[in-house]
């Protein structure tokens, strides 16, 4: 059971990222997703979140209006895309995965029970 996020780098302000995390071992039915960030000196924070099926999103304040969380179930994959990005975006981002969450706790670390390793997106000219 394996959890890999993928797709950081070097970004420019402004430009677009797009990060991936593949599921393998189990499938994502029953699953909601999210990805938490942890930026250099700071405690990690939800960025996104989605539910098992997709038809509910959820977001930070600061992500609200420039991401987008979505997922393919067939696939076993889940995406997010920030666009514009910005110099405090930089930190390294980990997705989740937590059974038969209630959605109420979406935001919340400690109810998920599969962690990718972090995936270092570094915004910068």
């Amino acid at each position: 059971v394996q959890l890999q996020a993928s797709g950081g780098g070097l970004v420019q302000p402004g430009g677009s990222l797009r990060l991936s995390c593949t599921a393998s071992g189990f499938t994502l039915d029953h699953y909601a997703m999210a990805w938490f960030r942890q930026a250099p000196g700071k405690e990690r924070e939800f960025v996104a979140g989605i539910s098992w099926n997709g038809d509910r999103t959820y977001y930070a304040d600061s992500m609200k209006d420039r991401s987008t969380i979505s997922r393919d179930n067939a696939e076993k994959t889940v995406s997010l895309q920030i666009t514009p990005a910005k110099l405090e975006d930089t930190a390294v981002y980990y997705c989740a995965a937590a059974s038969f969450l209630a959605l109420n706790y979406i935001t919340t670390e400690r109810y998920y029970n599969f962690w990718a390793q972090g995936t270092l997106v570094t915004v910068s000219s």
